[in-house]
């Protein structure tokens, strides 16, 4: 990867129920298959889901502050 920054956007427990084909595809994958294949790691008790993106070098985000 080149120079910049990765920001997490959100970090959500999922189970297996929760992986879809279009989900699969959205991280880059052909099928639910093709991503447990790669990703699957031990047990696989604890799944989780991290949104991110990628800030080129120079480049910030504002705070996204939330009032819970």
């Amino acid at each position: 990867m080149d120079e910049g920054h990765i920001v997490v956007d959100s970090i959500s427990p999922i189970t297996l129920a929760d992986l879809t084909n279009d989900l699969a595809r959205e991280s880059g994958f052909e099928s639910v298959d093709d991503l447990l294949g790669i990703a699957k790691h031990g047990s696989g008790d604890k799944m989780y889901l991290i949104r991110f993106h990628y800030l080129p070098p120079g480049a910030w985000d504002a705070p996204k502050w939330r009032d819970d």
